[in-house]
């Protein structure tokens, strides 16, 4: 079983920076990947991003060039940095980690406003 814990967030202004964090109860390394999805009301929740345990990263095209993700090992922790805001980034963000089944942080609210 992992458990994991989010923190970052909040309300920001467009074109401003954001960072997630999601801390697991497990090391990376026995993770096959960890990361984020978003859903915003009224649409389907999205893959935002997402790392595996190798280190491989890969991006939603919206989010391409403007987030990163990146880990940080002795923490057992995972990050997404959201630089160049925009209101439509505005979701609930939702941390990740995979092994055979799927586990999920507590979920985060990220709202950038125009």
């Amino acid at each position: 079983q992992v458990q994991l814990v989010e923190s970052g967030g909040g309300l920001v202004q467009a074109g401003g920076s954001l960072r997630l964090s999601c801390a697991a109860s497990r090391s990376v390394f026995l993770i096959m990947s960890m990361g984020w999805y978003r859903q915003a009301p009224g649409k389907q929740r999205e893959l935002v991003a997402g790392i595996t345990s190798g280190g491989s990263t890969n991006y939603a095209d919206s989010v391409k060039g403007r987030f990163t993700i990146s880990r940080d090992t002795a923490k057992n922790t995972v990050y997404l940095q959201m630089d160049s805001l925009k209101p439509e980034d505005t979701a609930i963000y939702s941390c990740y980690a995979r092994t055979s089944v799927v586990y999920w942080g507590q979920g985060t609210q990220v709202t950038v406003s125009s």
